[in-house]
């Protein structure tokens, strides 16, 4: 929060107090929980794990849009919360109709809590959500991290690593930004939200904005360095290259990428009226940004005709890597339900055949496939549930379902005429947002660690 208020005193922004007390609010608090446990040494067990996780997530978001409301940004505390919870899930919808006269220190804030969220997931896939073997993630187990107690040394070693990693690129993008055409404050703002995948802009349009080509190749090949496992990046710089080039999840995203762009300049080229060089260029910008969830917009797709939403909103749904800033249903997570698939289905022509299903070249254990199977159903039916309430609370079938397919796969622009490329949330009602809020949570902490916490079993002994 210092940081936002250095920027606004630096403008002349009289925002830089609102930083401030928020700054020691958040810091009164939290001296006054440490002080609440001094000296009483508790055990993390996996029910405490299930709390921290989702707790750390809520708080964060509460505390970061005090600035927002106290501001002058003219927010209500429904839409500041709505505001910040996109921000630190790095989800990228926003409530802000006119960006260009918001404070410095106000757009740096949310492009600053985007790239918190970002390295924060980047950490907690790694290295909590093997551990409480959520939707599959065990399939990425580190060593030593199979239980609370082991995992807190292993964590901190891997977080530090992660973290010089993370500020190393995100400097990369915005000295390329910069070299590319943008100016210092935006490069660094859109440098934060596009390693972390979140797509908060310094400006109304987006990436429309600026009309420059070189800007978007460059946003496109950070979008997909940040929707790609970290932990290869490390595993690059140690040597191993072939970790990266050769992982299966990473030639899946790839494949998903190229297919869904050809497809998109093919439809495109053959219903609108736009030169090819200019379709590809829109077609990769756009689809690397549904698909990593980035939400950066350089055109209004909903004009490019049906095929392009409803590919959109497919893509919207799968999202990147796991390991990476991306959300949705993952990619590995789409090759395990593809690969079961392909083996039921060989099975009913050789019943008497042992199919072995492989990830990486090795079996994938029956458990992950459970797990990856659960965690799909669970995601459609939350998908169904949230809008379908949203429905009841008067928004067309439209925007109800591509707002709550946007929320739990943390992308941030919808389509429809409410909630599009081009629009904002701001339109819609408080309860609605309450609820996408809640969504947008969900889909960041991978459904079943929030959902666990509202079950009678999880709190008995």
């Amino acid at each position: 929060m210092l940081f936002p208020a250095l920027i606004d005193g630096l403008y002349g922004n009289q925002n830089y107090k609102v930083f401030i007390l928020s700054s020691l609010i958040t810091s009164l608090t939290g001296f006054i929980l440490i002080l609440s446990v001094w000296g009483k040494e508790q055990q993390l067990g996996l029910r405490e794990a299930f709390l921290l996780t989702t707790l750390t997530w809520v708080l964060i978001a509460i505390f970061s849009s005090i600035p927002i409301y106290i501001s002058d940004s003219g927010l209500s505390f429904t839409d500041s919360f709505f505001e910040s919870m996109s921000g630190i899930t790095t989800t990228g919808a926003t409530v802000i109709q006119n960006l260009e006269i918001q404070s410095k220190g106000i757009l740096i804030w949310r492009a600053l809590l985007q790239w918190l969220g970002g390295i924060g997931i980047i950490v907690m896939a790694v290295a909590v959500l093997p551990m409480l073997q959520v939707g599959g993630m065990q399939l990425f187990r580190l060593e030593s991290s199979d239980n609370a107690e082991k995992i807190l040394p292993r964590a901190t070693q891997l977080a530090g690593s992660l973290v010089l990693l993370y500020v190393i690129i995100t400097m990369s993008c915005a000295l390329a930004y910069n070299i590319g055409g943008m100016g210092l404050f935006d490069s660094l703002a859109h440098s934060l939200t596009t390693i972390s995948t979140g797509g908060y802009s310094t400006h109304t349009d987006s990436f429309a904005y600026f009309s420059n080509s070189n800007l978007e190749y460059i946003a496109v090949l950070f979008m997909i360095v940040g929707s790609l496992p970290f932990v290869l990046y490390l595993q690059f710089a140690r040597g191993k290259a072939s970790s990266l080039f050769l992982d299966s999840q990473v030639l899946a995203f790839f494949t998903i990428l190229s297919v869904s762009v050809i497809l998109c300049v093919l439809y495109i080229q053959n219903n609108a009226d736009i030169s090819s060089a200019e379709s590809i260029r829109k077609s990769l910008f756009n689809v690397t940004s549904i698909l990593t969830g980035t939400g950066y917009v350089s055109a209004d797709y909903m004009e490019w005709g049906p095929f392009i939403v409803s590919l959109f909103f497919i893509l919207m749904l799968i999202g990147g890597c796991a390991g990476s800033t991306s959300c949705g249903l993952k990619v590995f997570r789409v090759q395990i339900l593809y690969k079961q698939v392909i083996i039921q289905t060989k099975k009913i022509a050789f019943p008497d055949a042992v199919l072995v299903p492989l990830y990486n070249g090795k079996e994938i254990p029956e458990n992950v496939s459970k797990a990856v199977t659960s965690f799909f159903l669970l995601f459609i039916i939350s998908f169904v549930i949230i809008g379908l309430v949203l429905s009841l609370l008067g928004l067309d079938l439209i925007t109800a379902f591509s707002a709550s397919a946007s929320a739990i796969s943390n992308v941030g622009p919808g389509l429809g005429a409410i909630v599009g490329p081009t629009e904002t949330y701001a339109s819609i009602d408080s309860i609605s947002k309450w609820i996408l809020s809640f969504a947008m949570l969900l889909g960041r902490l991978e459904i079943l660690t929030v959902m666990v916490i509202f079950t009678s079993y999880f709190w008995r002994q």
